[in-house]
C-alpha cells in the first residue's frame, strides 16, 4: 500500500459518491427529468446508495470519502487508515486532498449528465441546489450546531462499526460489502431524520467541492455560489467528527 494508491482509491471514490449523491438531486429538482418532484426522502435514499457506491469502489484506502470521518479517525487515537498507511499529517492531507478533487470531478460528471436540464432550469438556487446545500432557515450558529450534531452521528457510529467486529481499522470498507452497507443505511437515517434544516453536507468534501465546480462550470443562468454560507458544511463537520474521535477514544478504546 503506497499513499498514491490511497489518493486515487479517494479520489475514485468520492467521485463515485458526488457523481450519485449529486445526481439524485439533479433528477428530482431540476426541471423536465424523469423524476422532477420525487421529494427529500427519494433524495435520502440516493445518497445513501451513493455512499454505498463510492465505499465499496474506494476499499483499499478504507472508504473514507470525508474529511470528517478522516479526522475524526486520527482523533480516535487510530495508529493506522488502512494496513501500512500511519495516520500522520502526511497521509491526512492525501486523504484530504484526494476527496475534495473527487468531489469536484463528481460534480462536473453530475453537470454534463445533466446538461441539457440545467440548461432549460429557470432558477438560478435550483441549479446550486444540485451542488451544494443550503439551509432551509438561514441562522449560521444553528446551521453549525445541525451540522456539528449530524456529522457526530454519522463519525461516532462508523467508528463504533469497527470497533464492534473487532478490526484493527475502523473504516466501513474493512467490513465489507456489509459496512458498506451499514453506512449507506446510517446516512439514509441521519437525512430522514437531522436532514432538513442543512441538507446534511455531514462532509466538507461533500459540500465545498461541488461549490467549487458550481463556480467554475459554465452552468447557464447558474447565478452565485452562496460562499458566504460556504464555511458551515465545512466548520461544522470537522467539529462534529473532532468530537466523535475523542469520545470513540474514551468509550471506544
Amino acid at each position: 500500500m503506497s499513499l498514491g494508491v490511497i489518493f486515487l482509491s479517494e479520489v475514485v471514490g468520492t467521485a463515485m459518491l458526488i457523481l450519485l449523491g449529486c445526481g439524485v438531486v439533479a433528477n428530482t429538482a431540476l426541471a423536465k427529468t424523469k423524476g422532477n418532484g420525487t421529494g427529500f426522502l427519494f433524495v435520502n435514499w440516493g445518497w445513501g446508495l451513493a455512499v454505498f457506491a463510492g465505499v465499496l469502489v474506494s476499499y483499499k484506502s478504507g472508504g473514507h470519502l470525508n474529511p470528517a470521518v478522516t479526522i475524526g479517525i486520527a482523533s480516535s487515537g487510530a495508529k493506522e487508515f488502512v494496513p501500512g498507511i500511519a495516520v500522520g499529517v502526511a497521509s491526512i492531507l492525501v486523504y484530504i486532498a484526494a476527496q475534495m478533487l473527487g468531489a469536484i470531478i463528481g460534480a462536473a460528471l453530475c453537470w454534463l449528465a445533466y446538461k441539457d436540464h440545467f440548461d432549460v432550469e429557470q432558477d438560478q438556487a435550483t441549479k446550486l441546489g444540485v451542488f451544494a446545500t443550503g439551509p432551509a432557515i438561514r441562522s449560521y450558529a444553528w446551521n453549525l450546531v445541525t451540522e456539528i450534531i449530524a456529522t457526530f452521528v454519522l463519525v461516532f457510529v462508523v467508528l463504533s462499526s469497527g470497533k464492534f467486529a473487532g478490526n484493527t481499522t475502523v473504516e466501513p470498507a474493512n467490513l465489507g460489502w456489509l459496512g458498506a452497507l451499514g453506512v449507506a443505511l446510517l446516512i439514509v437515517g441521519i437525512g430522514a431524520s437531522l436532514g432538513g434544516p442543512t441538507g446534511y453536507a455531514i462532509n466538507p468534501a461533500r459540500d465545498l467541492g461541488p461549490r467549487i465546480a458550481h463556480f467554475i462550470l459554465p452552468i447557464k443562468g447558474k447565478g452565485g455560489s452562496d460562499w458566504g454560507y460556504s464555511w458551515v458544511p465545512v466548520v461544522g463537520p470537522i467539529i462534529g467528527g473532532v468530537l466523535a474521535g475523542l469520545l470513540s477514544n474514551v468509550l471506544l478504546p
